[in-house]
């Protein structure tokens, strides 16, 4: 049978079940707008491609994974020396952990520039900004299951912030630890929410993303829409932006791979809780900015601690960023408050990436 044929007998067979026309139809219908900064578009499929390697890489690991303080550690240095390519697959789980959040990041602020949360997608900002803390939520509870001396210290840490929290503070700590202190209580209850908890909220959030998106499009640049229609370009989703955003997936696979290859994830040092805490403990990079913030505080903020008056003033300003579309009025009417709202842009980017530099090169 020639190929062409059993190539059009499958489509058919399947397109009378799924409507594999319809669906094509729609794609081949949606469009994409071509504009200078168009490029940013792609990063939002990066981010979607890079939970999918996450989630691929996690299932393999978890074959062999086995929780628990003397088994996390074991479990992993069995992986990486005795199981064929299974220190690739650990490497790129970790990297792919930090490009995803990295391309998140990335697709916030392309989505905060080109005002994409303008009216009617306010929804679709709330959906992303859940999405990028349930992100660093990934990267919180999973960076404690090697159970190294790097994570238990870390983590110790971070969770102690949470400790200052007038009133709740030691109820928050004890739900987070399973306990008054970091234990293997804490290790089992953050491999069921990494690999359990979080994965099942974030594929419904993401769901409820991806719809938003497709019901709603892609949103046009304010000076792409003031342009007239003759100078407008654009491209269709099928094939054409579907392609390119492909050659982005695969780009970003070759920079894992090239990363886990040249680059490997340390295992470090097995954790001991009753050892001392090794000078110089960090968070992961992308909680940098936080730490380095409550670092640099004075003891006392007028009435309040320095470390209770910094966690204050950063979920108020994580406040004012989740309801931006809700406050933001004036973009697209050319105001100078418009402008504002971009020189805010840029200042929290230049205070994030200082601040994450200072934490590295401060002791």
């Amino acid at each position: 049978m020639p190929l062409k044929r059993l190539y059009d007998q499958v489509y058919e067979w399947v397109d009378e079940r799924v409507g594999l026309d319809e669906m094509i139809h729609f794609l081949r219908k949606k469009e994409i707008p071509i504009f200078a900064h168009s490029i940013w578009y792609y990063f939002g499929g990066i981010s979607l491609f890079l939970f999918m390697v996450q989630v691929t890489t996690g299932i393999m690991l978890l074959m062999y994974y086995r929780p628990g303080v003397s088994s996390s550690f074991e479990s992993l240095q069995f992986i990486v020396s005795k199981v064929h390519f299974g220190w690739l697959v650990r490497d790129i789980h970790s990297w792919c952990a930090n490009l995803m959040i990295l391309c998140v990041f990335i697709h916030m602020f392309s989505v905060f520039f080109l005002r994409s949360y303008r009216k009617p997608r306010e929804m679709t900002w709330l959906s992303g900004m859940v999405l990028l803390s349930l992100a660093l939520a990934f990267g919180f509870s999973g960076y404690l299951l090697p159970w190294n001396e790097l994570a238990f210290f870390a983590t110790k840490v971070g969770t102690d912030i949470a400790g200052s929290v007038p009133l709740a503070g030691d109820y928050i700590v004890r739900a987070i630890r399973g306990g008054p202190d970091v234990t293997g209580a804490t290790l089992s209850r953050f491999f069921g929410i990494h690999v359990s908890v979080l994965p099942g909220i974030f594929i419904i959030v993401l769901g409820v993303h991806l719809y938003l998106l497709q019901r709603q499009g892609l949103s046009e640049p304010i000076a792409w829409e003031k342009l007239p229609p003759e100078r407008k370009k654009v491209m269709s989703f099928f094939p054409n932006f579907s392609l390119r955003e492909m050659i982005f997936w695969l780009a970003a696979l070759l920079v894992i791979n090239a990363l886990a290859v040249f680059f490997p994830w340390e295992l470090g040092i097995k954790a001991d809780p009753f050892a001392s805490a090794p000078a110089g403990i960090r968070p992961e990079w992308y909680f940098m900015f936080m730490f380095q913030t409550l670092k640099m505080l004075p003891p006392h903020v007028g009435p309040l601690e320095g470390e209770l008056a910094g966690l204050a003033l950063i979920n108020l300003g994580g406040l004012l960023w989740l309801t931006l579309p809700f406050w933001d009025r004036w973009s697209g009417t050319g105001s100078p408050k418009a402008r504002l709202i971009t020189w805010l842009g840029i200042v929290i980017i230049a205070y994030i990436v200082l601040m994450t530099i200072l934490g590295y090169v401060l002791p």
